[in-house]
């Protein structure tokens, strides 16, 4: 078990936690959430020992161990990929390297014998001598290949080194794990393990993270960071959204009603305070009066933009044609004479491990890039609004807020375009900020504003919930699911591809497509279905 006690954390003169009391046991998975800036981070650094609070302690068991994910993905690049996962048991790897030095000696000491003995007890208690199939278990399940096994850190690319930092965390069975956005980089496969591994843990997880459907997969209570307290609700994300809300109604509704009581005491008192036959009556109705107290509802921290893409005019049914488009990047073939036509209530979701060709088809047919080979051809009725998963050169001049999306608006009269940021929650200074100077995912939602101002009615989405806390992926789903137009998107959210493709298209390795039209859920399940097929043929050969 882990607890807060009185904890109080600082910034300046801002309380980010106030005495902040909250437990969290073992046997559950808690989902961490809050708005951007609530301080989940922080407050998993205060549990780690990271970071010291202003006031009050994190409180232990006894003889636990505790684990979190590291954010820094240099600091191992030295050593190799399955060291760097038995790392995340500090004592066991520890043993591992004073038994290497023991054993190295060319004079071993009856006294070396002695200590190696006491090591190889510890070890074998410790079950080292699984932990390099442990670690490599983990890897191979978070899509880590073997081959990349005795490699460098440093050798590995950004989402490889995630993935295996992630491995480290949850090595060697830790009692109390702390995760901060685990799913960011990881591809749906490793997401779906992840998910598989969390529901079979059976200690403390403490998770932040901003894709629902996987705190609605793993989660089963919600700790939920607002009002600079911390508030648990049994249940997993949805449970906790619909407590919350009704929480609030029912306070509302609570208040209206003592309200109207107040009314009624105050009618009363101000017609019969003066009637000496009353007196008495009035009296005891002011004493009443004084004893209603209103329920405080504050003003939570999330806000939610308004997102809402409405085409100029209607999509014919011709959208997009694509005939053989094949193309080769540093010697790899990521696409490979693609074909596909897309009519007038196509929503896409293009899934598969390999990120790069999803992103160059994506760049191939907003004309940023030349296919090796192949063609494409869009509709006449179509227009196109683009949202790239690399976006730092979009906003790389000395343009403010305004002045950005102004450039990219027939209609340049200025509060017309600031209605458009209103929606996306730039308010009245916001509008002359430098746009160099914005945060990832203020970016992303300039980067929506202006596919919303386009009036465009075939929409490119690369990644864009990437930098977005939860509220502005909600909108951004929402703004998917009623968008009358065509949209060909990538995403990691499982929520989003369920809720708003209707067809499925994997790039599988080797650039070549796979086209269904069908949900998201229904994709996977057949594709499990078809790997258990697969396993079991070639069971099947080799029993004969």
């Amino acid at each position: 078990m882990i607890s807060a006690n009185n904890v109080t954390l600082r910034v300046g003169k801002k309380a980010l936690f106030e005495d902040v009391n909250i437990k969290f046991t073992e046997g559950n998975c808690y989902g961490l959430i809050g708005a951007n800036g609530a301080g989940k981070s922080t407050f998993l650094k205060i549990l780690s020992g990271q970071l010291e609070p202003t006031k009050g302690e994190v409180a232990i068991t006894p003889g636990e161990r505790l684990s979190f994910l590291q954010q820094d993905h240099f600091k191992y690049d030295e050593y190799p990929v399955l060291d760097t996962v038995i790392m995340g048991n500090a004592r066991l790897y520890e043993i591992m390297k004073e038994k290497e030095v023991i054993y190295a000696k060319e004079d071993f000491t009856e006294e070396d014998g002695i200590k190696a003995s006491e090591l190889e007890a510890e070890f074998a208690a410790m079950n080292g001598w699984e932990a390099e199939s442990d670690a490599a278990s983990l890897l191979n399940g978070l899509g880590i290949d073997t081959e990349l096994h005795y490699k460098y850190m440093k050798d590995l690319t950004g989402p490889e080194k995630v993935k295996v930092l992630l491995a480290q965390a949850l090595f060697g069975n830790p009692d109390i794990l702390l995760l901060d956005e685990p799913t960011n980089h990881l591809d749906l496969d490793a997401i779906a393990w992840l998910e598989e591994f969390l529901i079979n843990f059976d200690n403390t997880v403490i998770v932040v993270s901003h894709d629902r459907y996987f705190l609605n997969k793993v989660c089963t209570q919600i700790a939920d960071i607002d009002y600079g307290k911390i508030q648990l609700y049994a249940g997993n994300y949805d449970f906790w959204y619909e407590s919350s809300q009704l929480l609030i109604r029912q306070m509302k509704e609570a208040n209206k009603k003592k309200e109207e009581k107040i009314k009624e005491l105050q009618e009363f008192i101000s017609r019969f305070s003066a009637n000496a036959s009353k007196s008495k009556q009035a009296t005891s109705r002011k004493r009443a009066l004084e004893k209603i107290q209103l329920d405080e509802i504050k003003p939570s921290s999330r806000k939610y933009p308004y997102i809402d893409f409405r085409p100029n005019r209607e999509i014919g049914n011709e959208v997009l044609t694509v005939e053989g488009l094949s193309k080769t990047i540093d010697g790899e073939k990521v696409l490979d004479n693609i074909n596909f036509t897309l009519g007038h209530d196509d929503k896409v979701a293009f899934v598969g491990s390999n990120e790069l060709a999803k992103s160059v088809l994506f760049k191939i047919l907003i004309g940023e890039m030349e296919p090796d080979e192949g063609t494409y051809k869009w509709g006449v009725t179509t227009s196109q609004a683009y949202f790239p998963k690399d976006f730092g050169g979009e906003f790389d001049n000395d343009y403010n807020i305004t002045e950005w999306l102004t450039q990219y608006s027939e209609e340049k009269d200025v509060t017309y375009v600031r209605g458009f940021l209103g929606r996306m929650l730039f308010s009245g200074e916001d509008g002359v900020k430098k746009v160099k100077v914005l945060s990832g995912g203020e970016k992303v939602r300039c980067l929506l504003s202006k596919m919303m101002i386009s009036g465009a009615n075939v929409l490119l989405l690369d990644e864009p919930t990437n930098h977005l806390d939860m509220e502005a992926i909600t909108a951004l789903n929402n703004g998917m699911i009623k968008f009358p137009g065509v949209i060909l998107f990538t995403s990691r959210d499982h929520q989003i591809v369920q809720t708003t493709a209707n067809r499925i298209m994997e790039i599988v390795p080797g650039g070549h497509l796979i086209d269904k039209i069908t949900t998201y859920d229904e994709y996977l399940a057949n594709d499990e279905m078809a790997r258990k097929r697969q396993t079991y043929s070639v069971q099947t050969e080799e029993n004969d």
